[in-house]
């Protein structure tokens, strides 16, 4: 019979992986993996800010990451340096700030270690029912968008000149990753949330022959790699964000040994 706390970690993973996945294939086809990590790192100044401001954690680095896509998206259009000197200085730059600021808190007891790497067998039913209405409302907004999304990620210039405002979807791309990373960060922590991302999308990349497909792929892969971690965790007292990462590598590995089925054709 398992505990309480594991079945809470299992439930609140599974819902990240279901959400991530499907995002992550944009991530994945789009480049943006450095983009990800940017507003990751932006993660960790948010809950700084958060603790300042008495305002519940997600809301501020939701906030925070929003913010720092939007800057990024200014910057890059305005020229001056180039995106990958811009993600640099943003992912770097944030992640320093927040570190500054979390260690010039003293009246607040931080478990910082919890926030780089996550900690998902702390997570609560309060914290579940956050990422579970979080993904939910992901999902139903790459649902919604996802004519648009995919025609900008194969051809941002016929997407214009369809009606369908590149513009527009990219904006919302950038708050679903956003609002992604704010109910994440408990169950990987601001180092690894990148990886949920990312990993399970490029390990179905080559099995499925359809984007939908790729997407319902990577969030199986996803709730896999939760749930292998966190028994390789439970089994051998191993940290569980990094657990569930190791896990997703070792899927993908598989992935690279079996022949191409390309699922959905």
């Amino acid at each position: 019979m398992l505990d309480d706390f594991f079945v809470r970690a299992l439930l609140a993973g599974i819902g990240v992986a279901l959400t991530a996945g499907p995002l992550g294939c944009f991530v994945v086809w789009r480049r943006m993996a450095y983009f990800g990590d940017t507003m990751a790192h932006a993660g960790l100044l948010g809950v700084a800010l958060s603790l300042v401001l008495q305002v519940a954690p997600v809301f501020g680095v939701f906030v925070v990451a929003a913010t720092i896509a939007g800057a990024l998206l200014l910057l890059d259009r305005r020229g001056a340096l180039s995106t990958d000197a811009l993600l640099g200085l943003l992912s770097h730059g944030t992640l320093a700030v927040g570190l500054v600021l979390v260690a010039l808190m003293t009246w607040v007891r931080i478990d910082l270690t919890a926030l780089l790497f996550g900690d998902v067998l702390a997570v609560g039913v309060t914290d579940i029912a956050l990422i579970w209405a979080g993904g939910a409302v992901v999902l139903a907004g790459l649902f919604w968008f996802w004519r648009p999304l995919l025609a900008d990620t194969v051809h941002p210039d016929l997407a214009a000149a369809e009606g369908m405002h590149p513009e527009r979807a990219r904006a919302v791309l950038m708050l679903l990753m956003a609002l992604v990373i704010a109910v994440a960060m408990k169950v990987v922590g601001v180092l690894l949330i990148t990886s949920l991302l990312i990993i399970p999308a490029a390990a179905a990349r080559r099995l499925a022959a359809t984007p939908e497909a790729m997407a319902v792929l990577a969030a199986l892969t996803g709730v896999l790699a939760v749930v292998l971690g966190l028994f390789a965790s439970l089994q051998w007292d191993t940290p569980s964000g990094p657990s569930i990462v190791v896990a997703a590598i070792l899927l993908f590995g598989a992935g690279l040994a079996l022949p191409a089925l390309r699922l959905g054709r």
